[in-house]
């Protein structure tokens, strides 16, 4: 079934404004795996979520072929498309803004993304708008922001078992009504007939990891930390070592089984040809769905019992530590000031508060603060007021990211940044780059932080960013 008449399509185009075009049909043969297989194209991705720690998340989204690449480095933005490459001077979520902000008629059927930009906003943005010391290595050499626009895309819905194929029309669009849905009905008969999932090779287990920060150097960077906090300089700094294996592993092989070991609320694996970005991230940094403005701040972590016997202690022992609990209060009113930023006066609301969710090798104290926003207020601004989060930064955030450069020796690049879509619609989910690896010439790079407070004992904050990366050693 196709969402628009040939009349309505040809009323739109007359309006000026870009409009989706959607192919929706039965898919219950088919998986999210199997279209990814089955969609042919370069720099491809995928979309999912597995809400909690097991319960399926409704959708998933794949696409391929971007028909535009914004890349952005200092103040300087490589935009690339129809094959030709210019430079300009700017902001990169300004120039989104600007590209995005075009009339859009929503004509879906309330999907949360109906196609737009894919991809990452790097830890190392806020150097745009906060001025901070810059004179750590960047060893990983990556924009600092990567984002490709996807003209269609697909969207698998697991509650009904159905695809949907959408195509944007914008308005200098040559093709006709006709050619438009006959092209996205031949995508989905490949999908559904190619659909199938390939053969999953086994992990080889651990690898022999190198990081940047042995047991006792993470140690001494600790106490000078609680030094800044005994000082009053602030209240809390995240602390994070970066990771580095050798795989033979295909980075889609490391996705499957990352998907299976560790389910999250935020899924990804995104294709930026030289790297792929691999991640299951607990932790949303910023959504927009319509007018409200939603973030899921966590802070307080313990590993996971042998058993439910176990498990029931630990979070009874998480859910009781003052100090945990402080620390969580903390970042909770963090996410307030950054979503009161931006939403209507009374708006805000803490919509969970403490509440523990269990992972594969973690468990996490979570709560969740929506707001409303301001009329004018777009996605772009939420995303700009919330970061990074407090909880991979610290309070005040500006002098725990002063400190952290101080620190820590490499730039973060992609950890602690935002990976999501912005969609044509207006809508926007954006999830913490944690718990991801960033896949380059056949090395996988983690990296895990835990918050320091005044009263952190070291070592156990070491093994916290451990235990932290431990579900994405064992799938290389």
């Amino acid at each position: 079934m196709v969402n628009i008449s040939e009349e309505n399509y040809l009323k739109y185009k007359s309006q000026g404004a870009a409009f989706p075009v959607i192919l929706e049909a039965n898919a219950d043969e088919l998986t999210p795996i199997g279209i990814y297989y089955s969609l042919e194209g370069k720099n491809k991705f995928l979309l999912e979520s597995a809400l909690g720690s097991s319960e399926s998340g409704r959708y998933s989204f794949i696409g391929a072929d971007p028909y535009m690449t914004v890349r952005s480095s200092g103040d300087e933005l490589e935009v690339v498309k129809s094959g030709s490459t210019e430079i300009i001077k700017g902001k990169v979520l300004d120039y989104v803004r600007e590209h995005m902000g075009a009339g859009y008629i929503p004509e879906g059927a309330g999907l949360p993304f109906t196609g737009g930009a894919v991809g990452y906003v790097g830890y190392d943005i806020i150097r745009q708008y906060e001025k901070l010391p810059d004179d750590n290595a960047d060893e990983m050499k990556l924009p600092e922001a990567w984002l490709m626009f996807y003209k269609s895309c697909i969207c698998y819905d697991r509650y009904r078992h159905t695809l949907s194929v959408i195509y944007n029309v914008f308005p200098d669009e040559d093709k006709d009504y006709r050619r438009i849905v006959n092209e996205i009905k031949a995508l989905y008969e490949k999908v559904r007939y190619n659909g199938r999932i390939h053969k999953l090779p086994e992990s080889s287990g651990n690898k022999e990891i190198q990081s940047n920060f042995s047991c006792e150097e993470f140690c001494m960077a600790v106490n000078k930390a609680k030094g800044y906090i005994v000082e009053g300089d602030i209240f809390q700094v995240v602390l994070s070592q970066r990771l580095m294996a050798d795989t033979e592993s295909e980075p889609f092989d490391i996705y499957r089984r990352l998907r299976s070991g560790n389910p999250s609320p935020y899924l990804f694996h995104i294709d930026f040809t030289d790297f792929q970005l691999i991640g299951s991230s607990p932790e949303s940094l910023v959504s927009v769905q319509g007018d409200k403005v939603t973030t899921n701040p966590i802070a307080g972590t313990k590993p996971r019992g042998r058993n439910e016997k176990e498990d029931k202690v630990l979070r009874e022992e998480l859910i009781a530590d003052e100090k945990e609990r402080a620390e969580h209060v903390m970042l909770v009113d963090l996410g307030r000031n950054d979503v009161g930023r931006i939403s209507k006066f009374g708006s805000v609301t803490v919509e969970r508060f403490m509440e523990v969710d269990v992972y594969s090798h973690v468990m996490h104290m979570v709560s969740k603060v929506s707001g409303r926003l301001k009329e004018g207020i777009t996605c772009f601004d939420a995303l700009t007021s919330c970061l990074p989060a407090g909880t991979l930064s610290g309070a005040p955030k500006v002098r725990a990211m002063e400190i952290i450069d101080e620190l820590e020796s490499v730039r973060r690049g992609i950890y602690g940044g935002a990976v999501g879509y912005f969609s044509y619609n207006g809508n926007m989910d954006t999830c913490i780059a944690i718990r991801t690896i960033v896949y380059k010439d056949k090395k996988a790079y983690i990296q895990a932080g835990a918050g320091i407070v005044y009263d952190s004992d070291p070592v156990s904050e070491y093994k916290e960013t451990m235990n932290k990366a431990m579900a994405l050693r064992e799938v290389l």
